[in-house]
């Protein structure tokens, strides 16, 4: 099934990778993490990132429960695809990796798309699924918008530049990720090494942005089928994936529970203290016990 991982090569988006093991889904191979034992939570990263957002999570963790995070195509440690990046097509890689890796009913964590993959694969699985955090997931608001449709083509254009090499793109990209995406100090160390990866992910980029755009991103459609627990760990000041936008569809979740974080895009990295605290209590309420009606409640964790 897996085995240990080859020798790294010296390529910047390595550090943002998995370090332990593989495993070939449709003909990609699919670099993972796994620690711990006990029920499954796997984790799952934002695009351009890799396994290695979820290092301080997993530690956390791995005493109580088997704790995996791999590296989606083309970044970390995991080989290139031959189809273009984008939720639809991780939902279908995450399905081949969960029984490859022998994984029953997880908890899925996702965040950016990795929130949307997962809310796909609770939809179409839901009886596979135990429960969801969801860190800022993509997928919940309108694109359909004349703003929206125009923002996400300046951003497709932004990383098309990048993957065609101009010279301006790594400071654009820096600046990009220090004031919109990973915005503390605590995201320090992590944000480096994205942005010393700018030129080696801006072609995954371009194709994940150019998917956000299409009908298939939409996921709203689907909460109707998601029945588990599910937890929107939001940071409040992301100017991209907004929560004000995405609330509508949150309200529509069966059995949804939401709290705000003083964070960009990612409040496992921004706020991780907070976070981890939040995740072990959902975790040790949702994994022992029957799934539970909740109702929709918010707080701030400012």
């Amino acid at each position: 099934m897996a085995t240990n991982l080859q020798q790294s090569t010296h390529r910047a988006r390595t550090a943002l990778g998995a370090s332990g093991h593989r495993v070939t889904i449709d003909g990609v191979s699919l670099a993972f993490d796994e620690e711990g034992a006990g029920p499954d939570v796997v984790c799952l990263h934002a695009i351009g990132h890799g396994a290695a957002d979820f290092v301080r999570l997993r530690r956390r963790l791995c005493d109580r429960y088997r704790v995996l995070a791999l590296d989606w195509p083309g970044q970390g440690n995991s080989g290139d695809d031959h189809v273009p990046a984008s939720a639809v097509r991780y939902a279908s890689l995450l399905e081949g990796f969960l029984a490859a890796t022998g994984v029953t009913r997880p908890v899925l964590i996702g965040n950016s798309i990795g929130g949307a993959v997962a809310l796909r694969h609770a939809a179409q699985h839901p009886d596979r699924v135990t429960g969801l955090v969801l860190e800022n997931p993509g997928g919940l608001a309108a694109t359909d918008d004349v703003l929206s449709r125009t923002a996400l083509a300046a951003m497709a254009r932004f990383f098309a530049a990048g993957a065609r090499g101009a010279g301006w793109f790594p400071w654009a990209f820096a600046a990009y990720y220090r004031l919109f995406v990973l915005q503390r100090a605590a995201a320090a160390q992590q944000r480096r090494a994205i942005v010393a990866s700018a030129f080696e992910i801006a072609p995954v980029l371009e194709q994940a942005w150019r998917s956000f755009a299409t009908p298939e991103s939409d996921v709203r459609t689907l909460v109707s089928r998601i029945t588990c627990p599910v937890l929107f760990a939001w940071g409040a000041r992301d100017q991209f994936v907004q929560l004000g936008r995405s609330l509508p569809a949150i309200r529509q979740f069966a059995n949804a529970r939401l709290e705000k974080f003083p964070a960009g895009h990612a409040a496992h990295l921004e706020t991780p203290a907070a976070l981890e605290a939040l995740v072990e209590g959902f975790l040790a309420e949702t994994v022992p016990e029957a799934r539970r009606r909740g109702s929709h409640t918010l707080q701030d964790h400012g």
